[in-house]
């Protein structure tokens, strides 16, 4: 459904996209491994259309992102989803009305239909009857459960996932990853999810593309990415310390700065 030819991006010196070439296949769950600093974010930016690279081309459904007019990208943003890290609920909505939103916005649906549809969402992601409530009122997992019945109100084609578990406690986590992995199965619909929870992404992705500042430095399945033989792979997959990634140059000096000056 999607596919990244040739993509490169820099900021200043710092190439953040290094000529990248990658497929997001239609009706799987695809996870953007990577550490601080790797490229996810930018890579997800260029996915969605909110940046254009330096170089390269971003195909969706045959049409290439970098060259639309505006229009047109706001167009293919309507078959879009995004469940944003920080859920970006906003604060002065109810539930009801936060999940509402993307309709009043983009569609002429009625009232009592979308109360239908704001409904059978929060259904889907195990929140019907929480409607009258504010943000404020719900726990780090219930937002990111009611960010995800927003990010599939309209049925989208693709749903984006911006570090999905961050900052949640473990059952939570299984509770987002196998939402993911379920509506993904029930909706039929393309997802791609960016992250560094090793643990929570094995165990719901597909295929698996790692980055390391800005290259793709292993792809494929679960099981062909546990079983890669480069050292890169393996000591971020194992969390290792010591290995060919190291810490970057200003963490280390800050290191060697405290024990040894």
């Amino acid at each position: 459904m999607i596919r990244v030819e040739n993509l490169v991006k820099q900021y200043g010196g710092i190439t953040a996209s290094n000529h990248l070439n990658c497929r997001f296949e239609k009706g799987k769950v695809t996870v953007i491994l990577g550490g601080s600093g790797s490229g996810k974010s930018t890579l997800l930016r260029q996915l969605t259309g909110l940046e254009k690279p330096d170089e390269g081309s971003v195909y969706i459904d045959g049409r290439d992102l970098t060259t639309l007019s505006r229009k047109q990208l706001f167009d293919i943003r309507k078959k879009m989803g995004m469940l944003f890290q920080g859920s970006a609920l906003f604060n002065y909505m109810n539930i009801f009305e936060n999940i509402a939103f993307p309709l009043r916005e983009h569609t002429k649906i009625a009232d009592n239909i979308i109360k239908t549809i704001v409904t059978m969402k929060l259904e889907m992601v195990g929140l019907r009857g929480t409607e009258h409530l504010m943000p404020s009122q719900l726990s780090g997992g219930m937002m990111k459960r009611v960010g995800l019945a927003r990010a599939v109100v309209m049925d989208p084609h693709v749903i984006f996932y911006d570090e999905p578990t961050s900052g949640l406690d473990p059952i939570s986590t299984g509770v987002i990853g196998k939402l993911i992995k379920d509506l993904n199965k029930a909706l039929n619909i393309t997802s791609i999810v960016v992250s560094h929870d090793i643990e929570s992404c094995f165990k719901i992705a597909d295929n698996i593309i790692l980055l390391y500042y800005g290259e793709i430095i292993a792809k494929g399945t679960v099981e062909e990415i546990r079983n890669s033989t480069d050292e890169r792979v393996k000591q971020f997959i194992h969390g290792e310390p010591e290995g060919p990634i190291p810490f970057t140059r200003t963490a280390k000096n800050y290191l060697d700065e405290i024990l040894y000056d």
